[in-house]
């Protein structure tokens, strides 16, 4: 349909778009009801294109304008009616690089917990998404990384936890190599501040990671003193190898390898152990994977 056939003219469709477009991410950034979001979305009068084309927003569009602005209702509506197509990558992206999980890299980014909580428990549920979140990001513009990496970059301790409880592996190396082990170790070495998130990170890590792999270990034996200082007498010898982890720290390994993830945290809570032999205090507690379920 032509732009005059809709009562606007010619010079008028670019900026029909962009009105679309920002009147959509605005009630989305205002929380205004679902049934009004998909309202908006649908409706193709919305979306002109200079080459009088039209088009939606496409429910994986919809879903990172939710993530962004934490719109959890919406985010569930669409990941529960549409849970396939809400987490392809957005279209318009001009790039050859393998799949990406543009959703979870912006729920680590801003920090929204529950709403990562609910895009790995839908993606656990579905055979064709085992591995969405291990997927890493385009090497143009994060370098490779997976969301785990950020994670640990930004030092989102609880996001650590609920990625690697739902089976993100700690082994996976981002474009320079680097595992979200090497993340937490160059950010523990090059700064002082936020040291108790940043071994809190680490410790995470190190429960799903029996038999740690990373490139750092050279420079832990090249500064044997300093990160002895760092990590801990135990934990600096562990991690080189100079002597095996801690027995609770191993059997803590051996039965969460066995724990299905779609059923983390609460697998974990359920234990018949004492609390302090879970090693850390968060594995006991309510997680955003429970409260959105």
């Amino acid at each position: 349909m032509a732009n005059h056939q809709a009562g606007l003219p010619d010079d008028q469709s670019g900026h029909c778009n962009f009105t679309a477009s920002y009147m959509f991410c605005q009630a989305v950034r205002d929380h205004k009801p679902v049934w009004m979001l998909e309202d908006m979305r649908t409706t193709e009068y919305f979306h002109w294109e200079q080459d009088a084309s039209s088009k939606m927003y496409s429910p994986s569009e919809a879903l990172l304008c939710a993530v962004e602005h934490d719109h959890l209702p919406y985010a569930q509506y669409l990941l529960s009616r549409f849970p396939a197509e809400a987490l392809k990558v957005p279209g318009g992206h001009f790039c050859y690089c393998p799949p990406s999980a543009p959703h979870l890299a912006m729920a680590v980014r801003h920090d929204r917990r529950y709403m990562l909580g609910l895009i790995v428990s839908i993606a656990n549920k579905r055979p064709s998404l085992t591995s969405y979140i291990d997927r890493a990001g385009c090497v143009h513009l994060e370098d490779g990384k997976t969301p785990l990496h950020l994670a640990c970059q930004l030092l989102r301790s609880d996001i650590v936890l609920i990625l690697l409880g739902n089976g993100a592996s700690p082994r996976i190396e981002d474009r320079d190599g680097l595992t979200p082990l090497d993340a937490i170790l160059e950010q523990m070495w090059g700064s002082r501040v936020d040291v108790a998130t940043k071994k809190l990170c680490l410790d995470y890590l190190l429960l799903f990671m029996p038999n740690p792999q990373f490139q750092m270990g050279k420079f832990l034996r090249e500064h044997p003193e300093r990160w002895a200082l760092l990590l801990g007498e135990d934990k600096f010898n562990s991690l080189v190898g100079n002597i095996p982890a801690s027995l609770c720290l191993q059997a803590m390994q051996t039965i969460l390898q066995t724990l299905p993830p779609s059923h983390f945290p609460k697998s974990v809570q359920e234990l018949p152990l004492p609390q302090k032999l879970k090693l850390l205090p968060c594995m006991g507690k309510q997680l955003p994977t429970e409260k959105i379920l």
